[in-house]
């Protein structure tokens, strides 16, 4: 199976925000992170702003 990378990503909010976004995760049963991507997603969609699609990691042969 092919990974792909992902990147971390750290940041303050106001802890009101941060309770709305766990509740909208758990009422989508996502995690947090999902949920941000899902919101970042939609958001450059909605607003025309490409996401270049990541490309797959090879999977090593360990032959």
């Amino acid at each position: 199976m092919a990974i792909t990378k992902t990147s971390t990503l750290t940041f303050r909010i106001d802890p009101s925000l941060k309770e709305a976004l766990r509740t909208a995760a758990h009422m989508e049963h996502r995690s947090i992170a999902n949920m941000v991507e899902v919101m970042i997603r939609d958001h450059c969609q909605r607003n025309g702003i490409p996401i270049p699609e990541q490309q797959a990691l090879p999977k090593e042969d360990n032959q």
